[in-house]
């Protein structure tokens, strides 16, 4: 059985231009989570990411 796809949430909530800065996530990805199947969950986790560097550059 596959393993579950954790939440990257890191319980820092705090929006900036619609991004989440502790989880990279949008605050539509946040409100979808929970419905969200494994490939949706897997690609969320991997923009957030790119998100998230993104946003430390700048």
């Amino acid at each position: 059985m596959a393993k579950r796809i954790e939440s990257p949430c890191v319980s820092i909530c705090q929006l900036k231009g619609g991004l989440c800065v502790g989880c990279g996530r949008t605050t539509d990805e946040i409100t979808r989570w929970q419905s969200m199947k494994r490939p949706e969950r897997m690609k969320t986790n991997q923009l957030a990411t790119q998100r998230l560097k993104k946003l430390k550059k700048d």
